[in-house]
């Protein structure tokens, strides 16, 4: 049996032209667990082909598949839409599922909107899309399997029971990455590969902006060492990576761990640099020391708001002081850093903006990345918003992060915006940042970042 799992295109396939592009990992954990099954697969990741919708719909009509699964998130619904209606013109008698964070937070509202779409699949998807699949081949009752929301024949729609959580991680194959196109990711201007890996899911804390706990749960699942280095060994291998990328929400939350998993590379002797995203209140001296020394280069860093007051509201759980001495520790350690900041909650003062926009400066990173808190379907900002009645449109489309889609109390659209763009050109070009970044290895990356801010900027004068 065909299976066809699509990443649709996007309308910033490259984020405003710098450059970046992941794989759909999620996709590639769904492809293996079919492949082991003996489903035939093929992965169209349309953002990293740059493929069209009708690019897309071509290759769907020439091979035929039996099942088509697309992913998607909030702000690529409406493509994902496309490509579901497309896939149903040129194959009608194929079943449409569609997944992702979107999907599983409004899983009625996205077979209401979409009538292509034939099954929802709700939350972590490797045993729910090989039980859907089994169901479709043996033409099976589809009320048994967990975690999905479908249409019935005569045009009900039935939510099932929730699915669990995958409680050993290690019994996942490797995703299926001779699927994609790997040579396409690259990241800050690197034209080298960049290899993505997932060691954990779950997060424990209650960040009213964020929906990953909703989809991989509040329990922390981690991946053992062995496991984990056992695929960065293989990726190191098969294709040479410049860089790996941890694409955990949270890769120091067990120290132990993340000590075991660097003296697991050290000891294999794998020669490669890695990045991974972390919390401030989660690193010491000593762990950066060993992360370092095992390949560390770069640690993303949400530090989210230069005050107290914003931090509580979000419920990050981080304090000022907490941040001060992350940067300091990873700046001694020698690992690159960069900080990201949201602005824009519904009270937020102008003054407290223009202090966390200027506290990236004050803090010394080595990069920075501004957003405009946007209410996401799935967290508790969303039915904040939902409920003050402070959501300004439905247009998934417009969630992007780039532009508010909250009424704002003290500060109009405008001068956010403005805020932000003046932030950016005082970061990146002031004279300490363009000196610091004409290195023989910071250049490239730089180059590209500049890029990248030229590029986004321009999209506000759209």
């Amino acid at each position: 049996m065909k299976v066809i799992l699509i990443n649709p295109p996007s309308n910033n396939a490259e984020l405003f032209g710098i450059g970046i592009k992941a794989p759909p990992i999620g996709l590639a954990y769904l492809a293996s667990m079919l492949e082991r099954s003996g489903y035939e697969v093929k992965i169209i990741d349309a953002p990293a082909l740059n493929l069209s919708a009708s690019q897309v719909r071509d290759i769907i009509n020439m091979d035929q598949p039996e099942i088509i699964g697309v992913t998607a998130s909030t702000p690529t619904i409406y493509n994902a839409y496309s490509v579901a209606r497309a896939a149903k013109e040129v194959c009608p008698n194929s079943t449409v599922i569609l997944g992702g964070p979107h999907p599983t937070f409004l899983p009625m509202e996205t077979l209401q909107e979409c009538p292509a779409v034939d099954i929802v699949c709700i939350g972590e998807g490797e045993e729910t899309i090989f039980e859907v699949s089994e169901a479709i081949r043996r033409k099976m009752d589809l009320s048994r399997v967990r975690g999905i929301a479908f249409r019935t024949d005569d045009g009900r729609i039935v939510k099932t029971e929730s699915r669990p959580l995958i409680k050993d991680l290690d019994s996942l194959p490797f995703p299926a990455w001779h699927l994609l196109p790997m040579d396409k990711y690259t990241v800050l201007g690197k034209r080298s590969i960049v290899c993505h890996v997932m060691s954990s899911r779950g997060c424990p804390f209650r960040c009213i902006f964020c929906s990953s706990s909703q989809i991989f749960g509040k329990k922390y699942r981690a991946r053992s060492a062995k496991n984990v280095v056992d695929e960065i060994e293989y990726l190191v291998s098969e294709y040479n990576p410049e860089s790996i990328e941890f694409s955990d929400d949270e890769f120091t939350l067990n120290q132990k761990r993340t000590e075991e998993i660097c003296n697991e590379i050290k000891k294999r002797k794998i020669d490669v640099m890695w990045a991974c995203g972390s919390r401030v209140d989660t690193i010491s001296r000593s762990l950066l020391r060993k992360m370092k020394e095992a390949g560390c280069s770069f640690i993303y860093y949400g530090i989210e708001s230069a005050s107290q007051r914003i931090l509580n509201f979000i419920k990050k759980g981080i304090t000022i002081d907490q941040i001060k001495r992350a940067v300091m520790l990873t700046k001694e350690a020698g690992i690159k850093m960069m900080g990201s900041f949201i602005v824009g909650f519904p009270d937020e003062t102008k003054e407290e903006i223009k202090n966390t926009l200027a506290f990236p400066k004050k803090l010394k990173v080595d990069y920075v990345q501004f957003t405009i808190a946007t209410p996401y379907p799935g967290t508790e900002l969303y039915e904040m918003a939902k409920k003050d009645g402070l959501l300004l449109t439905r247009d998934w489309s417009q969630y992007t992060t780039l532009k508010p889609v909250m009424a704002l109390k003290n500060i109009s659209t405008e001068d956010l915006q403005n805020l932000i763009k003046k932030a950016y050109i005082s970061f990146y070009l002031s004279p300490k940042t363009l000196v610091k970044n004409f290195g023989k290895y910071a250049l490239p990356a730089f180059k590209m970042v500049l890029k990248g801010l030229i590029n986004y900027l321009k999209s506000w004068i759209r």
